[in-house]
């Protein structure tokens, strides 16, 4: 009977004013119950007094709980916050009685109303005795007789036993569409290990075996550590991907809700968690400093780097901010974005780079202090036999606004270079060399500080590999990889642009800043861990097919050309290429040359590029035909050649 009222109203919960009247009814029943106990458990009082007194205690403790708000907790998902009300509600309530008792000796307002101390005492521990217990053993029947029928239920490890682990097992007994049972706790920290957390045992992590999860059917392991290393919370993962458990994680305080972790924040691990960064700690960062009371321009605002730089320097103090792309949509969603947060002194402006006499009459009009330069065609396969756009935008657009900058005595110029533009094998990668040397020639020109920063692929931008392998999986696979020993270097966006602009800070111009992008990663074991972490098995569930490298791809990006060293700045994750010294006259008439010859649709434009950038070899392309010597011999002879 119990179980069928409690399923049919699973859905609904008490009001407020039933638990109030529940619990002044309890604390009636306390109160001749502490009578009782007071006489040795007779009769032997004078129960016309007592009937005198139960009004009167009635309406001091309602008044009580409706001042502290005891009787609006939700009955089943009482917890520590409700219990402390309760005793807030007790304490109150037995303080006004004592008080009313005194007050009325003194003044004998009402005739013979009076309390010994002692009932007081037994009253006050009963009542909150009784209060407490009945919101518990209700909780109980909850979880007992309904919430087995919502779901089967399920045994999970949550992997840390600090308070983020507590409130974690907290937050999944008090669901209530799920029945979990919390096996344990697993912590490195040997004082805590072989004790109890609201009866759960805490585990050393040796306990993490395959035998240990299907012995006590451990279906979720969850992790439940705020701020834990990357590195660290890579190998641990990586020790359970092969178990038949799903890998969950808590994510940081700051994004609970009201301060309070729901069930549904706990996420299946993504690869991102795994290749995310530690996050970035600068000490008296320039960046603030440079932007106060100036007009910053970003060219490419809407891109997956420019509105990530464009997001943070709305957190500075800057003067205007202006924000240039061609993407209208990309561009509406960052202006909506922007309005939503607050932000609201900036100009959204929907333009090409490759248009000078747009740009010019943007630059009299707004005057930019500071240039962001990360409008760019970037996926290499796609430029590869698209030559004379990647030409157009990389280079030509480059140049219109570096001329653009130097002709409106823009203080600062920052290139967002990429790792491709080291040693290019592809179209890419050499149109973006091209821009850091026309960047370079500039320096020489004027007062403008023209700074080139250089790192590799950002986590989730546009068209990069994790997007594509969840569209595969999401698919049922096969997901591809163009080689098993390719490997790749990552940095999170928002850490990429962050560098970018503690790099424009630093800057007094000619520098290529590089950036520490940490280890490469093996995208074929990329690929085999999102199978895993998706709760698919690799190769049974979804394959891996190999396809061959593209038309310009490299099996290994590098940061450094040859003859490139780097030099420290105050900052670890950044540091200055001593870059080879070029013929700043030859280099800006070839590339003024490669500008015209690319107007006219001329063919010859990718020799002219591999003549500019004689380390630019093209690899597996048809333009390799271009190359009139070996690889080998050209890389003898590079270690040699100054531009």
């Amino acid at each position: 009977m119990i179980k069928g009222y409690l399923v049919n109203n699973a859905h609904k919960y008490a009001s407020k004013w039933l638990v109030l009247l529940i619990d002044v009814c309890m604390i009636a029943v306390s109160f001749v119950l502490s009578y009782i106990i007071r006489f040795n458990l007779t009769l032997d009082f004078d129960i016309d007094k007592l009937i005198i007194q139960l009004p009167i205690i009635s309406l001091i403790s309602m008044s009580s709980f409706v001042f502290t708000g005891s009787h609006k907790g939700v009955v089943r998902h009482t917890g520590v916050r409700d219990v402390y009300n309760i005793f807030n509600a007790i304490c109150l309530s037995s303080i006004l009685l004592i008080s009313m008792v005194l007050f009325n000796r003194e003044l004998g307002v009402f005739e013979n109303f009076t309390v010994p101390l002692g009932i007081i005492i037994i009253h006050s521990l009963l009542s909150f005795v009784a209060l407490t217990s009945s919101r518990y053993v209700f909780k109980s029947l909850y979880n007992n007789f309904m919430a087995r029928d919502f779901k089967v239920n399920k045994n999970v490890l949550i992997y840390g036993a600090g308070e983020s682990g507590i409130l974690t097992q907290n937050a999944l007994v008090n669901h209530t569409k799920s029945r979990v049972r919390v096996v344990g706790y697993v912590d490195e920290d040997l004082k805590k290990v072989g004790k109890q957390i609201n009866g759960v045992k805490v585990f050393h992590k040796e306990i993490l075996t395959k035998d240990f999860i299907l012995k006590n059917s451990i279906s979720e392991v969850i992790f439940s550590i705020q701020n834990i290393d990357p590195k660290d919370l890579k190998i641990l993962v990586e020790g359970l991907v092969d178990f038949p458990v799903q890998v969950k994680i808590v994510p940081p305080v700051e994004q609970w809700i009201n301060g309070e972790l729901k069930v549904s924040q706990i996420k299946q691990i993504q690869i991102e968690d795994l290749l995310d960064r530690a996050p970035i700690s600068i000490k008296n960062s320039k960046i603030s400093e440079e932007v106060k009371n100036k007009v910053v321009l970003v060219t490419g605002g809407a891109g997956s780097i420019g509105s990530e730089i464009v997001r943070q320097v709305c957190t500075y103090d800057y003067k205007s901010l202006i924000i240039i792309d061609q993407a209208e949509s990309a561009l509406y969603d960052l202006q909506q974005e922007l309005k939503q947060n607050g932000f609201h002194n900036f100009i959204p402006i929907v333009g090409d780079v490759r248009d000078k006499n747009r740009l010019n009459n943007l630059f009299q009009e707004h005057r930019p202090n500071i240039v962001f330069h990360a409008a760019a065609y970037k996926h290499v396969p796609l430029m590869e036999y698209n030559s004379y756009e990647a030409i157009k935008i990389n280079i030509a657009g480059t140049k219109v606004v570096a001329d653009l900058s130097m002709a409106n005595n823009v203080d600062k110029f920052i290139l967002i270079s990429t790792d491709k533009a080291v040693n290019p094998t592809n179209v890419m990668g050499a149109t973006k060399r091209i821009a850091e040397m026309y960047v370079s020639c500039m320096q020489q020109e004027g007062r403008t500080k023209f700074i080139t920063t250089r790192f590799g692929n950002v986590l989730g931008s546009n068209g990069s590999v994790i997007p594509l392998f969840k569209k595969q999986i999401e698919k049922g696979g096969p997901l591809t990889v163009t080689h098993a020993e390719v490997t790749r270097f990552f940095m999170t966006i928002p850490e990429a642009s962050q560098l970018v602009l503690e790099a424009g800070a630093m800057g007094d111009g000619g520098e290529i800043f590089i950036f520490d992008m940490g280890e490469s990663v093996k995208i074929f074991d990329l690929a085999k861990n999102m199978i895993k972490l998706s709760g698919l098995k690799y190769p049974e569930e979804i394959d891996i097919k190999i396809s061959g490298l593209r038309p310009g791809e490299k099996l290994y990006e590098e940061l450094l050309a040859n003859g490139e060293n780097t030099l420290p700045t105050y900052h670890k994750k950044i540091m200055i290429s001593k870059t080879r010294e070029l013929d700043y006259t030859l280099v800006r008439s070839k590339i003024d040359e490669l500008c015209v010859s690319n107007m006219f649709f001329n063919g010859s434009t990718v020799s002219l590029m591999k003549e500019i950038v004689p380390e630019f070899i093209s690899s597996n392309s048809e333009l390799c035909s271009l190359d009139k010597i070996s690889s080998k011999d050209t890389k003898s002879i590079s270690l040699k050649k100054v531009l």
